[in-house]
């Protein structure tokens, strides 16, 4: 099992969290990715941890590595463009996130796999099923739907506004531009993280910020509502109940659409993935779906 570093004391006291020091991995044609693994027990299946927009492996699975590697092997990659993720001159796409997923698993001799997706990480999962079944043993969604902007006109703004700013970030000298909305601390001075704060900060700083706004664009885009019931694959759905960011409303629509997917709830918002009670339900979930894979019939 890799070695494990431990990040900085949060806002629970003297408690702090076991966290993979992870490796990069060279994806032929492609560049280089870097990824965190955990090893769980004998024979357990793998779960594949895809984080969300303007997050990282390590921001948004902290709490979960340790409860997850109880029963599980866990590989957390960082996505395209976030963090220490692959570098690419292209127009950042979604199906490329899915893509360069697969080609780690092939690097790492790992698979099928259980991908679990949390925000953006949710449809980077459902693309993943849809491009790599063979590599898809089944799904874990949370804090995630079938479309980010649902509204056609809503999405035509923010598309436009995330197409104007991509635009902008490619005539070069943008990248320490602040978004809007970005947490205060994302550019603090480059020092050695000894709090949560300045742990993440150290994290945003990795970021390359025209592939972040162009990812933005990217889940503008995205809807999977024609083909969500489609997913043959055992499902779980993590309902975050109080989230504002993604409607809890779309997340269960999207639990519905898809067969046989059971849900699963945690009265929490859209950074549910920073708390232990996040863990305990992830845990729950992700479970649920192991053992459907495993009494599954053979085909």
């Amino acid at each position: 099992m890799p070695a494990l570093a431990e990040t900085p004391t949060g806002n629970q006291g003297a408690h702090r969290y076991p966290l993979p020091l992870g490796r990069r991995i060279d994806l032929p044609d492609e560049g280089t990715t870097f990824v965190r693994e955990v090893s769980g027990p004998p024979g357990a299946p793998t779960l594949l941890l895809l984080h969300g927009w303007m997050a990282s492996a390590g921001l948004n699975w902290f709490s979960a590595f340790e409860p997850l590697s109880r029963h599980f092997n866990v590989v957390a990659p960082d996505l395209r463009g976030h963090a220490r993720g692959l570098r690419s001159r292209r127009v950042f796409r979604l199906a490329d996130c899915a893509d360069d997923c697969a080609l780690t698993l092939e690097q790492l001799g790992s698979g099928p796999v259980i991908a679990v997706g949390y925000s953006m990480g949710g449809p980077v999962a459902q693309l993943f099923w849809r491009r790599h079944r063979d590599l898809c043993a089944g799904l874990v969604l949370c804090a995630t739907s079938m479309g980010f902007v649902p509204v056609t006109r809503d999405r035509i703004v923010f598309t436009a506004m995330m197409a104007a700013l991509a635009a902008t970030t490619r005539l070069g000298g943008w990248g320490a531009t602040r978004l809007p909305g970005l947490p205060k601390f994302a550019f603090a001075a480059n020092r050695a993280p000894g709090s949560m704060p300045e742990w993440a900060a150290a994290e945003f700083r990795r970021h390359d910020w025209r592939m972040i706004v162009e990812a933005g664009h990217s889940l503008s885009t995205f809807h999977s509502g024609r083909w969500t019931n489609e997913i043959d694959v055992p499902t779980a759905v993590v309902v975050t109940a109080a989230d504002r960011a993604v409607s809890p409303f779309l997340q269960r629509n999207m639990a519905q659409s898809i067969p046989s997917a059971s849900m699963f709830e945690v009265d929490d918002g859209h950074i549910a993935c920073m708390h232990d009670t996040f863990a305990v339900t992830l845990t729950e979930a992700c479970l649920d779906v192991a053992d459907r894979i495993a009494y599954a019939p053979s085909a």
